[in-house]
């Protein structure tokens, strides 16, 4: 399979070049955003990541050239923490995926498949489907048939990190660490909270009342996402 990376700090690129090329991917690495753009529209790969942030030509306007031109290669963007609206802007243009810095290599091959298995099934590029759940990226409501609730920030930040890693116990320091940006206070109990109000809002979706079970607690540790 080959991917290719479009990164200009090198310690990140080095890192993901060595962490997917012991997954036995092919992978290319680009520095600069007018390389990377010419790279990514005169070759063919299964999976392009492509940073926001990048000299000559930012990664934004590089998707938007690939769509325009019928490029359509599944697109992981590697964004900040923070950068809410880059985003959502990005999925607007046509990303499949983003990924917020700093990222562990295995939740980027996650990524990879999961944008691989989308892509291969036809959902829309800014749906994300878990059993019955389906979260809208764009308009941040979480979905049920034909009934939709909308969700605060912090609330689709938390729901989609649970949704993007189904199945895995999630500790309360990373949900906090990838939600809110800070690191684990054993006083602090906002993350609660917030999975409280989210099964509140799936519990008030018509027909949905059993998938408020599917976020599981996990005594002493977090929370998991148990597909329905």
């Amino acid at each position: 399979m080959n991917i290719l990376l479009v990164e200009d700090e090198q310690k990140i690129a080095d890192f993901v070049c060595e962490g997917l090329r012991a997954k036995s991917f092919n992978v290319t690495h680009c520095a600069d955003g007018h390389l990377g753009y010419e790279v990514a529209s005169e070759n063919v790969f299964d999976v392009i990541i492509l940073d926001i942030m990048l000299p000559g030509r930012d990664g934004l306007d590089i998707l938007r050239s690939l769509r325009q031109t019928g490029i359509n290669t599944p697109v992981i963007l590697l964004t900040a923490r923070n950068e809410l609206g880059d985003r959502v802007h990005g999925l607007e243009l046509g990303a499949d995926d983003y990924l917020a810095k700093p990222f562990y290599v295995e939740e980027l091959n996650a990524r990879i498949q999961a944008v691989l298995r989308r892509h291969g099934g036809g959902t829309p590029q800014h749906l994300l489907e878990v059993g019955s759940l389906q979260l809208d990226c764009i308009n941040r409501t979480i979905n049920y048939q034909d009934h939709s609730v909308e969700l605060t920030s912090r609330e689709f930040s938390l729901l989609e990190y649970l949704m993007r890693s189904p199945n895995q116990v999630l500790t309360r320091g990373q949900l906090l660490e990838h939600v809110w940006g800070y690191d684990f206070d054993t006083c602090t109990n906002v993350v609660d909270v917030c999975i409280k109000r989210i099964r509140r809002k799936i519990a008030s979706l018509q027909g949905a009342g059993e998938m408020v079970s599917a976020i599981e607690s996990v005594r002493g540790t977090g929370y998991r996402l148990n597909p329905r």
